[in-house]
């Protein structure tokens, strides 16, 4: 009753000490704040043969997700916080659960949400390897769900064992990508487009140009989505022990598979309900008969457990993990971006701390603007001069994401990592129609021929699209010169495997554009090698810090319930990802209106 009352009244005083600072008074609202600290508890409390419960619709982000203040006070109000946690998180603490003697079984569990985790597949590759090393220590791995999504079955197919609902079913329809064109809208509505580009496959413009895909851009996409889906098959195969072959016939014949059927098709290994699991899981971590469920920590609460079996490092030699995770924009940027400025600050930090000794470099980003990515790329250059700068890619690591790679010693990926796209485009728009269909219309006077050159308000000449086109065509050559020297090709083979094209990260490992397959954990580990630190070394992530307020809201904020997410109905969907393209406008602000970057709204369903 006791430790009740304690976390009670730490709860009372923190939400007391948040609206001490929301209306100003400052100083007492953190003095509130620091009671409520020393009142904490010293962490979760972890039962002798405990089950660890992992939220298949948990959201995995490389960079601890972040929000403005506005979008962080939303969220509160509404109680609507998104799940998420960090990759590295997900990996120590299933590493952490692997050594605890405490954790017997991992549980995977998709009962409690219709929804899917939003991370990508090498991302998910990740986290598949930590489970088979959990499972390598002789430890259970069950898996429960109503509807086996692709990305779910991903995951789950690591399990000892797979169990479906009875109503439920296992999608195996394949990879598809369907970007939306704007072309019509933009001609309806009067706005012009002008485009500058190098490379016959960079197709981060056909959006705005064309009406459909473009020959060039059907092929690579076709390409890579064969290629991933080939890995998803050969991996999910070789752990049902289903030859790859028989995968690939039943999205071709079916798409959905039925419980009985799935379980009949060796999909899965037993069709049961919920009461049914929660029995078998009480058996096996003998909980009491009157208990409502059985002996169980939520995977989110365990990351926060100690556990004297597994041992953290600490050592004055640090390992700097930065995050690239997002949109490369000019500038300092904002939630969810890579601000250039704000960016290579973080690695010229890292450069000039002596604990230092090594770098990885950890991108998730399919490019943006080239400014950007030529500030971030020349810090990593500066940096690599004096310890090593070792690259991590993620989902997305392309175009202006690769840019910033060229700067590093070695390069990681996964061979479902996107990758590539070398390639630089311009986008002109103009409202002159817009304007004039609306009785709008505008004069100049100028004291030169292109002193006038930058308006939206009328279509760029002939003789401004040629300069614009001269600059495209020389960043695109210090592009090829940047992947030739890092990657000791000839510039005439990077320029036959450029042309914006994308690739997969099994193909650029073929090509030459990446070192080695692995995680951000293998970085780590071959940094540590490279910096010559033996075992005495510690993982530091560096990170915006945010502005105070951010920072307090953060903390606050970090209490709310996390409601469950569900799927939205089709149309929602798709009006979603309308809003989600829309919303790529506002981060085009390179100073040249030139970038480097995926297309807007590639998508892999």
């Amino acid at each position: 009753m006791n430790q009740f009352l304690k976390q009670t009244f730490a709860s009372l005083i923190g939400s007391v000490a948040g609206l001490i600072l929301f209306f100003g008074l400052g100083t007492g609202g953190l003095l509130f704040l620091l009671i409520a600290a020393a009142l904490k508890d010293t962490g979760p409390q972890v039962k002798d043969k405990s089950v660890l419960v992992f939220d298949l619709s948990l959201n995995i982000a490389d960079s601890e997700p972040t929000s403005s203040t506005s979008d962080a006070i939303g969220e509160a109000l509404s109680g609507d916080k998104a799940k998420a946690v960090t990759l590295r998180t997900v990996l120590d603490t299933l590493d952490k659960a692997r050594q605890d003697k405490r954790i017997i079984a991992l549980y995977l569990d998709g009962s409690r949400t219709s929804g899917s985790t939003g991370a990508g597949f090498a991302t998910l590759r990740e986290v598949r390897e930590a489970m088979q090393r959990f499972r390598a220590a002789g430890k259970k791995i069950i898996a429960y769900d109503v509807d086996l999504g692709k990305r779910a079955y991903y995951l789950s197919s690591v399990a000892d064992t797979i169990v479906l609902n009875p109503m439920g079913s296992v999608e195996l329809n394949g990879f598809s990508s369907q970007p939306i064109f704007y072309t019509g809208a933009l001609e309806k509505y009067g706005v012009g487009v002008q485009v500058i580009r190098v490379g016959k496959y960079k197709s981060a413009v056909e959006p705005f140009i064309l009406k459909k895909l473009s020959p060039e851009n059907r092929q690579q996409t076709q390409t890579l989505l064969s290629t991933l889906w080939g890995e998803f098959i050969t991996t999910v195969g070789a752990e049902r022990k289903i030859p790859p072959q028989q995968l690939q016939a039943i999205a071709n014949t079916q798409g959905e598979v039925m419980a009985s059927e799935a379980r009949q098709r060796r999909l899965v290994d037993r069709v049961a309900y919920l009461d049914e699991i929660v029995a078998d899981l009480k058996k096996l971590t003998d909980s009491d008969e009157e208990d409502k469920s059985f002996r169980q920590i939520s995977f989110t609460t365990y990351a926060k457990a100690e556990s004297k079996d597994f041992k953290t490092r600490s050592s004055k030699n640090k390992i700097a993990v930065v995050y690239a995770d997002g949109e490369i924009v000019d500038g300092q940027g904002s939630a969810q971006q890579v601000g250039g400025h704000s960016f290579a600050r973080q690695i010229r930090q890292a450069r000039h701390d002596e604990d230092v000794k090594a770098v990885v470099l950890r991108i998730n980003s399919p490019g943006g603007s080239v400014t950007a990515s030529e500030e971030i790329q020349r810090e990593v250059l500066l940096a690599n001069k004096e310890k090593p700068v070792i690259v991590s890619m993620g989902d997305y690591a392309a175009s202006g994401g690769y840019w910033i790679a060229t700067g590093a010693k070695h390069i990681f990926a996964e061979p479902t990592t996107i990758t590539g796209s070398i390639g630089v485009f311009g986008l002109q728009f103009n409202i002159q129609k817009l304007g004039n269909d609306n009785g709008i219309s505008w004069d100049v006077v100028k004291t030169s021929q292109f002193s006038d050159s930058t308006t939206i308000s009328r279509p760029k000449t002939p003789q401004e699209l040629a300069i614009a086109q001269k600059s495209v065509n020389q960043i695109y050559d210090q592009f090829l010169n940047k992947v030739a020297q890092a990657r000791k090709l000839p510039k005439q083979k990077v320029a036959q495997l450029a042309q914006g094209r994308v690739w997969s990260g099994q193909a650029a490992k073929q090509l030459g554009l990446v070192d080695q397959f692995g995680g951000i954990t293998d970085a780590i580990q071959y940094a540590a090698g490279q910096a010559k630190l033996g075992n005495d070394w510690e993982v530091e992530e560096y990170t915006e810090s945010g502005s105070l307020e951010e920072r307090i809201l953060k903390k606050l904020l970090g209490k709310v319930s996390a409601r469950n997410t569900k799927l939205p109905d089709p149309l929602t969907a798709e009006f979603i990802k309308l809003q989600e393209n829309l919303a790529i406008f506002k981060t085009l602000n390179d100073p040249r209106s030139i970038y480097a970057r995926l297309p807007f709204n590639w998508r892999i369903e």
